[in-house]
């Protein structure tokens, strides 16, 4: 008997009930089948899915064709599924046989027996999700009624498949993070804007504690910088922070936040490692470094007094090899002396304890101070300074932007080709701070070393520069001075034509 549009209606509400409770894809294409059959009371059903790749349509799922329905793949147009699928208009073929677009082959394979078929596209706003076919109409032929049915139930079915397969991405994509998250050395936690962990693995847990709910909670008894409300906050996409608990023992956590998307609102990432025994060797080192800079200045101080007294002796009549033996030990000494103020000036300012005297002063007079401070180095190196005045005043610790300035220009006047020894000394200002860029026409830096020089202790090739004096800490120091203001410090080089630093400071506008 014929279902009326009453009887219809309230199937295809039950069916919409059924599909919508299913998100497992593979029970669900399953489901799509055994109810393809209820909707037009057809003896079987066949559901294909369309390869977004390839364009081509395969049998996910076939009730009663066999297993040898999985190796068929339909070009769109092929056969009267690709016909379907490529026209994307639905068809009622009650007499199979007389339709050349069908192929006995699946029939002969399966010992199934088709006599008519209604297939109609699965779409999604207009979207190809594949072509459902109802098979062999119980007791007569397939109707425009039928049509209708299930071409509402391949729309519902469309719907529930697309949702299936996000579930599954989305869990795919769950598992992936999840197992990263399990196998990350560092620490990592995902929070909300609120700081409410939502995400953390056992590295986390292990720092921050094993019931790690919220970072306010795990990061209580540690000095954070910056704050975790502007770690929270922050407009940059990334920022590193450090944790630091000093009781009842050491514990240091460095690490970033990377802002991440939470549906309609904004969460942040942490990730973090335990860097205290860095921080013990850190410490150790500079410790280590203090000690024996203090320790040389005594003896020094004693041989260069003494080089002196003793170079006030030579006269045009002291014997040359005497002479330049106290000549000898007076550069030297005044070289170990200068490395030595270097190295004590780098362990001072490297101290987390270290702390800036910010006042207003005249960029103009820390340039006169800085070559000042170079005089004989100019002198030997027959080199000018070109640095006209500025008029900028800064805010920050004069003593430690003069030292910056010093080795900004000893380096480039120690750098400059000698048929050029000029330093050139720019300030440029822009809101709230003032760029000062220092430049030589030496032989550039390699575009590999133009980040390490700011390492300590790293110097270029002398093979390449043609100089090796000094102990790379002069940019190591710069960058330091830079970071202490908030500041930084960039260095720009081009192979054969130079390089240029430049120190960008915190500055006082203008009233």
């Amino acid at each position: 008997m014929p279902a009326t549009n009453a009887q219809t209606l309230e199937l295809l509400l039950e069916v919409g009930r059924l599909l919508s409770s299913k998100l497992e894809l593979g029970e669900l294409l399953t489901s799509v089948l055994e109810l393809s059959t209820r909707v037009v009371d057809a003896e079987s059903a066949s559901l294909l899915l369309l390869d977004e790749k390839t364009q081509e349509l395969y049998f996910d799922v076939a009730l009663g064709l066999g297993p040898d329905a999985a190796k068929v793949r339909l070009k769109l147009g092929q056969g009267i599924a690709g016909a379907v699928a490529k026209t994307r208009k639905p068809e009622i073929i009650n007499a199979v046989r007389a339709d050349p677009r069908w192929s006995p082959a699946m029939d002969e394979a399966s010992g199934f027996v088709t006599r008519s078929i209604l297939a109609v596209p699965m779409l999604i706003k207009g979207h190809l999700v594949g072509v459902l076919e109802a098979i062999n109409k119980n007791g007569g032929d397939f109707t425009e009624a039928d049509r209708l049915a299930f071409e509402a139930f391949a729309s519902q079915a469309a719907v529930a498949i697309e949702n299936a397969r996000l579930f599954t991405s989305l869990k795919d994509e769950r598992f992936k993070l999840a197992t990263v998250f399990a196998q990350m050395t560092d620490g990592a936690a995902l929070a909300d804007a609120s700081g409410k962990v939502l995400l953390s693995n056992e590295a986390a847990a292990r720092l921050l504690g094993a019931e790690l709910k919220d970072l306010a909670g795990g990061l209580n008894g540690m000095a954070v910088t910056p704050s975790i409300a502007e770690l929270l906050s922050g407009e940059k996409p990334v920022i590193d922070f450090a944790a630091v608990r000093k009781e009842p023992t050491l514990l240091v956590l460095e690490g970033r936040v990377t802002r991440a998307p939470l549906g309609d609102s904004e969460g942040r990432l942490f990730v973090f490692r335990d860097r205290t025994e860095a921080h013990r060797q850190e410490k150790l080192k500079r410790t280590f470094l203090s000690l024996i800079s203090h320790k040389l200045r005594t003896p020094l101080a004693a041989v260069t007094g003494f080089a002196d007294i003793l170079m006030d002796e030579v006269t045009p009549d002291t014997d040359p090899m005497w002479a330049k033996a106290v000549k000898t030990i007076r550069a030297q000494g005044g070289k170990v002396s200068e490395l030595v103020d270097k190295l004590l000036s780098y362990t001072t300012i490297e101290s987390p304890d270290t702390q800036i005297n910010s006042e207003p002063f005249a960029l103009d007079d820390a340039v006169k101070d800085a070559v000042a401070g170079l005089e004989d180095r100019i002198a030997e190196r027959a080199a000018k300074v070109d640095a006209p005045a500025t008029g900028h005043v800064i805010v920050g610790d004069r003593r430690l932007v003069t030292e910056a300035l010093k080795n900004l220009l000893d380096n480039a006047i120690k750098f400059n080709q000698k048929h050029s020894p000029v330093a050139v000394l720019r300030a440029e200002a822009e809101g709230d701070w003032a760029a000062v860029t220092v430049a030589d026409t030496g032989p550039g830096v390699p575009p590999e070393d133009v980040e390490k020089v700011f390492s300590r202790f790293h110097q270029v090739e002398k093979d390449f520069t043609g100089q090796q004096d000094g102990m790379g800490l002069g940019l190591a120091f710069v960058r330091k001075v830079a970071e202490l203001h908030g500041g930084s410090a960039v260095l720009r080089s081009k192979l054969g034509a130079g390089a240029a630093v430049t120190l960008t400071l915190p500055r006082r506008r203008a009233p």
